[in-house]
């Protein structure tokens, strides 16, 4: 399966849909995960931190979405 997490867009919103650790256990499970650029940031997560669980970076929701396709 290709998991995809784009960067929340609403005001004042700082969740994200996966921490690191949530992106591990769906890799480690055999899925892609795909995620936007900065998406964790509001959450404390910088990219690095995500790409060290085998997520792909990716710049824009566009692009994650098209990943998706």
């Amino acid at each position: 399966m290709i998991v995809g997490l784009p960067k929340e867009i609403k005001d004042n919103e700082y969740r994200v849909g996966l921490t690191p650790a949530g992106v591990r256990a769906l890799t480690d499970a055999g899925h892609q995960v795909t995620v936007q650029k900065s998406a964790g940031e509001g959450s404390g997560f910088d990219d690095a931190s995500i790409k060290r669980q085998a997520a792909q970076i990716i710049d824009s929701a566009d692009e994650v979405w098209a990943v998706q396709t």
